[in-house]
C-alpha cells in the first residue's frame, strides 16, 4: 500500500510577491499601488508570511514601515527570484504567433501624441499588434507586463531609456484671445486653465519667467489634459502648453503660443523598455520608428 509523504504547505505566491514589493519600496502603500491591491491586503499578506516564518520582517511605525535585519537579508534573493519569474512570463508571452507590443503611457500622450505615430508603426510593420494602457504614473517595467513606457517624467538614467524631447512649457490660447494679449501682464485679464496632473504648471512658468500671477491661481481645473486643451481651443482661457503635446494644435492654428517665453520643467518625454524586452524584434522596431518620427518632427 502506497503511503503519501506529508506535503509542506509553503507560503502562498501572493504573500511572497507582496513581501518583495513592500520590501523593495519599503512601503505598503507603494507596494499596493504596484500590485493593484489595497495597503491592507499587503499588510495581511506580510503578516501571514511573518507568521509562517515565525520571523518579523518589518518594523511598523506611525509613518510607515522599515525592514528588519531579517527582511533586509531576504530582499536580494526575493528580487532575483521575481526578476526570473517575470522574465519567464515574458518569454512565455513571446511565443504568441503574432508579435504584440504593450504600451503604458499618460492619458494625454495616448490622446495627443501617440495615435499618428502608432499609425506609422502599423503602416511600416504590419505584423505588429499594439495595445495601449493609460496610467497616471510610470509602471515598474521589471514587475508589470508592459513592453514600452512613454511618459513625461524625470530622466531615469536607465540604459533602456530614450529621451525624445525636453518638457518645455509656455502659455497657449485660441487666436481670438491671443489677439488681445500683448504682454504677460495681460494674463490677469483672462481665465487661466489648469490640468490636475500638472497642477503646478502655472507656478513653474511664473517663477521661471518672473511674471506675477499670484492672484490668478484659481482658474478652472480639468482631470484630463486633452480636455483642458479642447477648452483652450474653444476660447475658455489660457493653458500652459507642453511643447511635445500641442504640436498638432499649433500647426493647425487652433492654438497660438504666447510671448516666446518657454520654460523647461526639468522633465523629459522618454521611451523606456522593459529590461528583458529590449531584445524583442517587435519592440525594438516599434521604438525605432517612434524615435525616428520624433527626430523628423
Amino acid at each position: 500500500m502506497a503511503i503519501d509523504r506529508p506535503r509542506s504547505n509553503g507560503p502562498h505566491l501572493n504573500a511572497l510577491r507582496a513581501f518583495e514589493a513592500a520590501a523593495r519600496h519599503q512601503s505598503f502603500v507603494a507596494a499596493a499601488e504596484e500590485l493593484h491591491v489595497t495597503p491592507g491586503a499587503i499588510s495581511q499578506h506580510v503578516k501571514t508570511l511573518e507568521a509562517w516564518a515565525e520571523t518579523k520582517l518589518f518594523d511598523r511605525h506611525a509613518h510607515g514601515v522599515t525592514l528588519t535585519d531579517a527582511g533586509q537579508t531576504l530582499l536580494p534573493n526575493f528580487v532575483t527570484a521575481f526578476d526570473g519569474l517575470d522574465s519567464a512570463i515574458r518569454a512565455l508571452r513571446s511565443l504568441q504567433p503574432v508579435a504584440k507590443v504593450h504600451i503604458a503611457t499618460f492619458p494625454s500622450i495616448a490622446q495627443l501624441w501617440l495615435p499618428n505615430r502608432l499609425n506609422a508603426v502599423r503602416s511600416q510593420v504590419s505584423s505588429i499588434q499594439t495595445s495601449v494602457t493609460t496610467l497616471e504614473a510610470p509602471p515598474n517595467l521589471r514587475r508589470e507586463l508592459f513592453d514600452i513606457a512613454i511618459f513625461i517624467r524625470e530622466p531615469s538614467g536607465s540604459e533602456t531609456e530614450i529621451i525624445l524631447a525636453d518638457d518645455l512649457i509656455y502659455p497657449v490660447c485660441a487666436p481670438s484671445i491671443a489677439a488681445r494679449l500683448n504682454s504677460p501682464e495681460d494674463l490677469k485679464s483672462v481665465p487661466l486653465l489648469y490640468d490636475k496632473l500638472w497642477e503646478n504648471d502655472w507656478t513653474t512658468w511664473s517663477q521661471a519667467t518672473g511674471v506675477d500671477l499670484s492672484q490668478d491661481f484659481d482658474g478652472p481645473r480639468y482631470s484630463l489634459y486633452s480636455l483642458a486643451l479642447e477648452e483652450a481651443k474653444a476660447g475658455a482661457g489660457v493653458l500652459i502648453g507642453h511643447d511635445c503635446l500641442i504640436g498638432e494644435a499649433v500647426k493647425s492654428g487652433k492654438l497660438v503660443p504666447l510671448f516666446d517665453m518657454p520654460v523647461s520643467t526639468g522633465r523629459v518625454l522618454a521611451i523606456e523598455t522593459a529590461p528583458q524586452a529590449h531584445q524583442h524584434n517587435a519592440i525594438r522596431n516599434t521604438v525605432k520608428i517612434l524615435q525616428s518620427l520624433d527626430m523628423l518632427a
